[in-house]
């Protein structure tokens, strides 16, 4: 099981080596025989690969996403995505991601740079200058402050989203129980259907809201008040300068 631990922070093995047992171990050895699934081997538990000490966050998704460019091992990120932004507002790529296309919106209403109409051309009618320019950026903003990016799921494959999310569940009960235990203070952000069905969620202070998927997540205020302060989008750069 240690080749499935090499992308994890050293403070993360014991917790996970121990979540992993509670697992059918045939199917964590069918993984390690066949290669055929998202994120693979080197990415499954990438989530992990902040230090435990500076996790001061979990935002829940689902299951990686169903494309070999996309699927990073954490939740939300598209590894495919690069340019946040165009001269017609947010990038093609954005647009055509729409967790992401909405967490975006949902971010610049948070900054109060856009309010009523979140629009392409509004978006296009900003100073873009002064945000982070690329969607890796925006994640390494999101885990610099201290956000562990998990699917509640940790592998997909076509057609099996259901029976994944049963084969992780007595890894994701195992590792919640394990970390009330070390850090109670941890705050969970529960986006969709599936982060909401974990009862040992409720152990923690936590967050729920809908998934990003949802048009009506760029306008929750819950959302919008929570990540106010850490203001994601701004470059850091532009930060130090103000």
């Amino acid at each position: 099981m240690k080749t499935l631990l090499k992308s994890a922070h050293a403070e993360w093995h014991d917790i996970l080596e121990r979540a992993m047992k509670q697992m059918d171990q045939q199917y964590l050895q069918a993984l390690t025989r066949n290669e055929e699934w998202l994120p693979g081997i080197n990415q499954l538990f990438n989530a992990f690969n902040i230090p435990l000490s500076s996790t001061r966050y979990i935002l829940m998704g689902e299951s990686p996403y169903p494309r070999v460019a996309s699927a990073n091992g954490y939740a939300f990120w598209d590894a495919a995505v690069d340019s946040l932004w165009s001269e017609t507002g947010l990038s093609k790529e954005v647009n055509r991601a729409t967790s992401l296309r909405n967490f975006m919106k949902m971010l610049l209403r948070a900054r109060g740079d856009l309010r009523e109409d979140v629009s392409q051309p509004a978006i296009a009618n900003l100073d873009k200058s002064q945000y982070i320019q690329t969607c890796s950026a925006l994640f390494q903003a999101c885990l610099n402050h201290g956000f562990l990016l998990l699917n509640a799921s940790l592998v997909f494959t076509e057609g099996k989203v259901a029976y994944h999310a049963k084969q992780w569940r007595p890894f994701m009960h195992d590792l919640f129980t394990q970390l009330v235990d070390i850090r109670p203070t941890i705050q969970l952000l529960l986006f969709g259907r599936i982060a909401n069905q974990l009862p040992e969620t409720l152990l923690f202070p936590n967050l729920v809201s809908e998934h990003p998927y949802n048009i009506s997540f760029i306008t929750n205020l819950n959302v919008i008040e929570f990540f106010k302060p850490f203001d994601l989008l701004t470059n850091d750069e532009q930060k130090h300068n103000h």
